[in-house]
Parts: structure tokens; C-alpha cells; sequence
């Protein structure tokens, strides 16, 4: 059984024991503090054109996403009205959550190591970083997670997930990921 009082994610021990101090050498810091750490995970779903028609998908997408986050999503609405796209102000279009703490750690544990393995002609992620030491990436599917059961899915989702970092620079960034292993691309 699991006692929760003494669970510590694994990424979070990997990251205390062996990626602090290979990051150290590499950038040569002075001090722990200035070393970069994870801050948040954001993952987001945008049902666009399918909540218009039906109010229902943008539910599915929140129930979705609360079994892949491990914790409650929620709706994102449209701010304002577009005629054009028959939106109307705070209609739900899609759903998003924060991931911090051991939530974080478990969640890119479970993307790095089951998730990405099971994306058909998966071949690595292009390093999409913002210039302030954040990084995002896109997948097609939501479907790669265990979580989700393939039997109950009505609509395949895209996701979006941002990994936010305390790294001033891109390179750092991409370093302190490498070392959690993250499949980048060249």
C-alpha cells in the first residue's frame, strides 16, 4: 500500500540527486537557488467548432483532461462574441489546468516515459522554447494516456502542454529537460 505521508514522486528525486549536480557542472552556479527547477505544467484542450455545435464536448473535454491531470480541470470560456463562429460570451470551449508539486513530477513522469512512447511515428520534440526558459509542445491525440479508456472517448482531442521553468535562457531550459529525459529532436 502506498502511504501518502512518506510518497515522493520519482522525478523529483532524480532531479535533487544527480540532475542539480550535473547542471551545476555544466553552468557552472554558484549557488543551489540559481540552479533552474520545474515550476508548472499547464495543459490545455480547445474543443473550438465541436462546442459550438454541442455544449456536451466541452464537458467531455474537462472530464478527460481531470483523469489525465489527476486533478479537476476547468472550462475555459469565450470572452467575447464572434458572429462569424456562432460564439457567444461565456460559452465553454474547451478546458485547462496548472499542475505544480508532486502532481507536476507525476504528470511528466507519465508523459516522458508512457505517453510518448505510444504516439504512432513518434520520432521526438522539436525544441519550441520562448526565449524566457519556457517550453511547449502540442500533441494530436489525447488518447496516448492510460488513463484515458479508448472504449468511452466520443472526440479525440488535441492538447496543449506548456512546462514552465525557473531558467533565465532557452539553454538552460533545454538542458535541465534533456535531463529528465525529454526525446528532443536535434
Amino acid at each position: 500500500m502506498l502511504d501518502a505521508a512518506n510518497y515522493a514522486p520519482r522525478l523529483r528525486g532524480v532531479y535533487n540527486e544527480t540532475i542539480k549536480a550535473a547542471m551545476r557542472e555544466e553552468f557552472g552556479y554558484k549557488n543551489d537557488l540559481m540552479i533552474p527547477r520545474l515550476d508548472k505544467v499547464v495543459l490545455n484542450i480547445g474543443c473550438g467548432a465541436e462546442a459550438v455545435r454541442d455544449s456536451k464536448k466541452a464537458k467531455s473535454a474537462v472530464e478527460d483532461l481531470t483523469k489525465i491531470a489527476g486533478q479537476q480541470a476547468v472550462t475555459t470560456k469565450a470572452k467575447k462574441s464572434i458572429a462569424g463562429f456562432r460564439v457567444r460570451e461565456d460559452m465553454p470551449l474547451g478546458a485547462k489546468v496548472t499542475l505544480r508539486g508532486d502532481r507536476m513530477y507525476d504528470f511528466l513522469d507519465r508523459l516522458i516515459t508512457i505517453a510518448m512512447p505510444r504516439i504512432r511515428d513518434f520520432r521526438g520534440v522539436k525544441p519550441a522554447f520562448d526565449g524566457g526558459g519556457n517550453f511547449a509542445m502540442g500533441m494530436k491525440e489525447h488518447i496516448v494516456f492510460p488513463e484515458v479508456d479508448f472504449d468511452k472517448v466520443d472526440e479525440v482531442w488535441g492538447l496543449d502542454i506548456i512546462i514552465t521553468t525557473t531558467a533565465k535562457t532557452d539553454a538552460e531550459a533545454k538542458a535541465l529537460l534533456k535531463h529528465f529525459n525529454m526525446p528532443f529532436t536535434a
